[in-house]
């Protein structure tokens, strides 16, 4: 037998209401970030240590981003966040934080734009304002958090829900594992398609992954998502 709260229709009266700071927390990401420029995102490990070559690649790879007039666009809070948004201030660009309280993340990095600085409360809503703005996907090492951002960004691309954008994933000895199963299962299964595999490509360093954006653009159009 099913036990229902006694409170469930309290429940379903708050969820209501919920909508107003939903839209509330679109509304503003959407104020702040329509004044921002071509942007990259940047993902990756909250828990990357400063010493981690993944930091210093992360760093690197955003301060050429910064250098080449592109904003970026990190989660704001520690690790590669914190790389990313480190990197942007570098080379002269915007930088960006969405940030998010975690457990294990709970303050927001000093390398963010005072003026680019937004919190959320809803997960969903700030990958709406990661994919809506973001020119690029930049990968680096991460953890559940960081596959979330990059399935999700795949998947769009693949349906055509948002314009054809390069997705690089840095770091071949991290990702190789998790390649060979979507080539070797997925593909093998039917489950996606072969043209599926050139959605992204994996690099090793910050000079290719740049030049792998760089050279997309060359051939695409810088323009919004939906």
């Amino acid at each position: 037998m099913i036990r229902i709260r006694k409170d469930w229709n309290d429940i379903k009266i708050n969820d209501s209401w919920a909508i107003f700071k939903i839209m509330a927390e679109f509304v503003e990401g959407y104020e702040k970030m329509a004044k921002i420029g071509p942007s990259i995102s940047v993902f990756g490990s909250a828990r990357t240590k400063e010493d981690d070559k993944y930091y210093q690649i992360g760093v690197e790879i955003s301060k050429r981003l910064g250098e080449a007039g592109y904003g970026v666009i990190t989660g704001g809070g520690p690790g590669i966040m914190e790389a990313g948004n480190k990197g942007a201030q570098l080379g002269g660009g915007k930088s960006i934080g969405l940030n998010i309280v975690l457990p294990f993340e709970q303050f927001h990095n000093p390398y963010i734009d005072v003026d680019s600085n937004l919190h959320f409360d809803y997960f969903f809503v700030r990958k709406v304002v990661f994919v809506k703005y973001s020119q690029g996907f930049v990968v680096l090492p991460g953890g559940f958090g960081t596959m979330d951002e990059l399935f999700e960004s795949l998947t769009l691309i693949q349906t055509n829900k948002i314009n054809r954008r390069p997705v690089v994933l840095i770091g071949t000895e991290y990702w190789s594992g998790l390649i060979d199963w979507i080539k070797q299962t997925m593909l093998a299964e039917g489950n996606i398609s072969e043209n599926d595999l050139d959605l992204f490509k994996v690099v090793d360093t910050a000079e290719d992954a740049f030049n792998y954006i760089d050279d997309f653009f060359k051939t695409h159009e810088l323009r919004p998502n939906f």
